[in-house]
């Protein structure tokens, strides 16, 4: 038995998001039923044998997201550890599942505690989560309030990843297809759009921008976090060969540029919230992610330069609001 996406047109059945369900069932067609991966089934196989449970203690509100083992339940610890690891690497977190942490490549942790307390509150809105990996912050969503939090992302490992844990939660306003964002409608309906480390991948960085904003209800909040370099409204790095030894970056502006790029856009009330240099304890291989992480991707004389002589990776989040 594989993935089932049907929970999301259930939750969103009634509502002025219906009007995209045959679009959107199309693009899944289209991008994924009809696109096979070598490792399905064993990630079938894996997922399947997982406990599929629904009166799990949970919390959304704490840095790790964690959901407790029920008293009633007998878990063999080392088998359920082995099975989560089927879905490795695991890159954004931290978790805690039955009492299995999952110490993951990112703190992304780190990450929502500096962006949080800039933006609207998320109370009974409905956020849209570009690149959202493998649903980590969806859940930090709804523990904020909000109440639909659709992620978007291809990478089918993370929505194995999602679903693992969704099988330990009663219904909820989590979801994850995976799609990408050029597959989506023009929904022109989403309270609030994240769109965490994904601008620096998209060759044609003011499209992406104009697609995140068409999500967006009038009035509502991008939320835009990406990879910047110093310098002034004129600066823009657009790499050679490769950053940080990734092929696919292709636009690298100052703070000052891109604020300058989302104001010509049409955003308002736009402006950086936060800049942060991204440290080897905050991207780091563990356990649950094995392969390169920023300690190799850095000048190994000094961290504030990549490994190709660039400016090392410093991100910032900018906040705008679509008029």
């Amino acid at each position: 038995m594989g993935i089932n996406l049907e929970a999301f047109f259930e939750h969103t059945r009634n509502t002025d998001l219906e009007q995209f369900h045959p679009e959107l069932r199309q693009a899944l067609q289209q991008h994924y039923e009809q696109k096979s991966h070598g490792r399905s089934g064993e990630w079938d196989a894996a997922l399947n044998a997982m406990p599929q449970l629904d009166n799990a203690n949970y919390n959304f509100k704490d840095n790790s997201i964690c959901i407790s083992k029920p008293n009633t339940l007998e878990l063999n610890h080392s088998a359920y550890t082995q099975q989560l690891k089927a879905f490795m690497p695991w890159r954004k977190g931290p978790w805690s599942l039955l009492g299995v942490g999952i110490e993951t490549e990112w703190h992304s942790d780190w990450k929502w505690q500096r962006i949080a307390p800039h933006i609207s509150s998320l109370e009974g809105r409905r956020v849209l989560d570009i690149g959202t990996g493998n649903g980590y912050f969806l859940y930090r969503m709804l523990g904020a309030g909000a109440s639909l939090a659709l992620g978007i992302d291809p990478t089918r490992i993370f929505l194995y990843q999602f679903h693992s844990v969704q099988r330990l939660l009663p219904a909820n306003g989590a979801h994850l297809l995976p799609l990408r964002s050029e597959h989506l409608p023009a929904f022109g309906s989403f309270d609030t759009v994240f769109c965490l480390g994904v601008l620096y991948h998209r060759r044609s960085p003011i499209d992406h921008i104009q697609e995140l904003m068409s999500y967006l209800r009038p009035g509502g909040e991008l939320v835009l976090e990406t990879l910047v370099v110093p310098g002034d409204i004129d600066t823009i790095l657009v790499p050679p060969e490769r950053y940080a030894k990734m092929a696919n970056v292709w636009f690298l502006p100052s703070t000052k540029a891109l604020e300058n790029m989302l104001r010509k856009l049409g955003l308002r009330d736009v402006r950086t919230v936060d800049i942060n240099q991204t440290t080897t304890e905050e991207q780091r291989a563990t356990e649950w992610m094995t392969f390169h992480s920023l300690a190799d991707f850095l000048d190994p004389n000094d961290h504030n330069f990549s490994a190709e002589g660039h400016p090392a990776p410093l991100r910032a989040t900018l906040v705008a609001t679509k008029p």
